[in-house]
């Protein structure tokens, strides 16, 4: 089962790739959201040349290959590119088996409680309470996810008092039976991540995400250890021997790998069985609804180390246009605060012909 032919289909936010197997089988898959025209260009000229003529069913070698080959260029292009090829080689697995993913990796479809994450730090405390009570009211959520601080802020808020402000705003408004998180991304020194982190257990808050600089490991293992709350981070990294330094470290208390950011489903798999060895739980990053909440869906019904929720972004067209009309049949709805993945072979989705109409098309192909 050799791949014949790999085609990208992309916009500047987002990219599909198609796998065509020697008999004729495709499969679809997704690059890394942002900056995707590039991302096509390098798996193109660094993915597809490696991977054309290789066996589909073979992935995990050929994964491991592909970085060796192109070990100049060991950066998170080269893995957000990969993750079309590995995501795209599921599919078609899934297809050709007449399985879901989650029944390949050794799970089940079914349902997965979701957390409403937001985006946002432009938005008051009072603008979010109420977007919140409205998508609790709506979907039945009962758990959020909100922004603390700047991203990479330098223990800058947003604005003068915001987290101090938003954090008890919501605490109150949703009432204690309801789940909170807060993503810092990055923004803050360890001393600051701790007088925030003790605010937040006062408010009940049980996930801090990313709280320093994540690149700073020993940063963020001052402040796990410092916090009885559960401090969270990895959704940046690609490097397995920054993975299995973190985890050794117990830097965090739950990982959150991003299978697109990460190099796709086969490596995000590795990431988690690392984690469920040091019984840490893994609760993946999915912070837009392209194909990558779906890809974590599936992850989730099938690991041991399964978080509790699902990330699932409550950005629509006014934040995320990009992510309109992408699929012929929308796979995210929310219903009592949970989704649900199907038994429809491989991935279950099909992109949208018009979408794939106005996107910008490249292909590689085995000689005849």
């Amino acid at each position: 089962m050799k791949i014949r032919k790999l085609e990208t289909f992309t916009n500047e936010y987002v990219g599909f790739v198609r796998l065509t197997a020697e008999d004729g089988s495709i499969g679809w898959g997704q690059l890394s959201t942002y900056n995707s025209d590039i991302t096509a260009t390098v798996f193109q000229r660094q993915i597809a040349p490696w991977a054309l003529g290789r066996s589909v069913l073979h992935l995990d070698a050929l994964l491991r290959e592909i970085p060796e080959r192109e070990h100049k260029f060991s950066c998170s292009y080269l893995y957000r590119a990969m993750s079309g090829l590995d995501t795209a080689a599921w599919d078609l697995r899934g297809r050709l088996e007449g399985k879901p993913v989650a029944a390949l990796i050794g799970g089940t479809p079914g349902k997965l409680r979701a957390y409403a994450s937001s985006m946002r730090r432009d938005i008051t405390p009072e603008d979010e309470v109420e977007r919140f009570l409205r998508l609790r009211d709506a979907h039945g959520f009962d758990a959020f996810k909100f922004r603390i601080g700047s991203e990479c802020g330098h223990d800058r808020d947003e604005w003068e008092g915001r987290t101090e402000a938003i954090v008890p705003a919501i605490r109150k408004a949703l009432g204690s039976d309801v789940a909170l998180l807060v993503d810092a991304n990055s923004c803050y020194s360890p001393a600051r991540a701790i007088e925030v982190g003790r605010m937040l257990e006062q408010n009940g808050v049980e996930h801090f995400e990313e709280p320093c600089p994540y690149w700073e490991m020993e940063q963020t293992r001052e402040v796990t250890q410092a916090l009885t709350l559960d401090v969270t981070g990895g959704e940046q990294d690609y490097d397995m021997q920054h993975w299995q330094r973190m985890i050794a470290m117990r830097a965090v208390d739950i990982i959150q790998p991003d299978v697109l950011y990460l190099g796709g489903m086969a490596r995000t798999l590795q990431v988690a069985r690392m984690g469920e060895a040091a019984g840490l739980p893994c609760t993946p990053h999915a912070a837009n609804l392209g194909l990558v909440t779906l890809f974590t869906m599936h992850l989730l019904r099938a690991i041991p180390n399964a978080g509790k929720y699902l990330e699932f972004s409550i950005e629509g067209p006014d934040y995320y246009p990009w992510q309109e009309g992408l699929f012929t049949e929308y796979p995210y709805e929310v219903t009592d605060g949970m989704v649900t993945v199907t038994d429809r072979p491989g991935w279950g989705i099909e992109i949208s012909p018009e979408w794939l109409a106005k996107s910008t098309y490249q292909q590689s192909e085995l000689a005849a």
